[in-house]
């Protein structure tokens, strides 16, 4: 069983241009995500999906640089760009991230793909999103390639286009979800990179640890002393995307 991370990643980002470039504490934001999400121990390869245009060339570099493989293809039909790097490193499982979360965490990956493989058979979705309760910038899905396979059939629209899973969470009784909730609903922190407000909260955290290898749950006590870190981006209203 072939499990492969896919981290979508492009510059053209509308409301942070350029953001997964940009420096958080001494290393490019796209080099936390993919340092934190190598971490996970389910994880048989890590590949950067980016497009063929060419202001994507500086993350081919950025990619060659880390050492991590890079796939190119579709900007606007991201489901297809998914499933094309699927097949190109044969994987039988993919797990999704976003390369706007430099504090995903490696044991949250873990914990979705062992759900998913526990149960292969009866399950054809895991994700964290369908009823939120984790931190904004936490997301994580994991998904049989055929099922993947499936959503790409099923997706005609553009709008289906564009995002990896959005069918699934438009329509959940085509798919069997397993959904991981946590203890208690953090969905209104924001711990996402998509303004240079986000960005300047995740600064302050990775600048307080020093490091990117501390857990989530290790940033829960710190936000209670400084809670006045988390009033800086809680104007930002989250863009809704599947």
């Amino acid at each position: 069983m072939r499990v492969v991370a896919i981290i979508q990643a492009r510059m053209g980002s509308t409301r942070l241009p350029g953001k997964v470039m940009k420096d958080l504490c001494g290393d490019t934001v796209l080099a936390r995500v993919v340092h934190r999400t190598r971490r996970a121990q389910l994880l048989d390869e890590v590949v950067i999906a980016t497009t063929i245009k060419p202001a994507d060339d500086v993350i081919t570099r950025e990619c060659e640089r880390l050492g991590v493989a890079c796939f190119r293809g579709d900007e606007a039909d991201v489901l297809d760009r998914y499933y094309q790097c699927a097949l190109e490193y044969k994987a039988d499982a993919v797990v999704r991230v976003t390369s706007d979360c430099p504090l995903i965490d490696p044991e949250l990956i873990d914990q979705h793909v062992d759900r998913l493989l526990t149960r292969w058979n009866e399950v054809d979705f895991v994700t964290n999103m369908l009823r939120q309760t984790y931190p904004l910038g936490l997301a994580v899905e994991a998904l049989p390639t055929d099922v993947l396979a499936r959503m790409k059939r099923m997706s005609q629209t553009d709008e289906l286009k564009e995002h990896v899973t959005t069918l699934a969470y438009m329509q959940p009784d085509l798919f069997q979800i397993e959904n991981v909730v946590y203890d208690s609903d953090l969905s209104y922190m924001r711990w996402t990179v998509d303004t240079a407000e986000d960005l300047e909260v995740v600064r302050l955290i990775v600048n307080h640890f020093g490091h990117d290898k501390f857990r989530w749950t290790e940033i829960l006590p710190l936000l209670e002393k400084y809670p006045e870190w988390m009033q800086i981006n809680q104007h930002v209203v989250q863009k809704i995307v599947g």
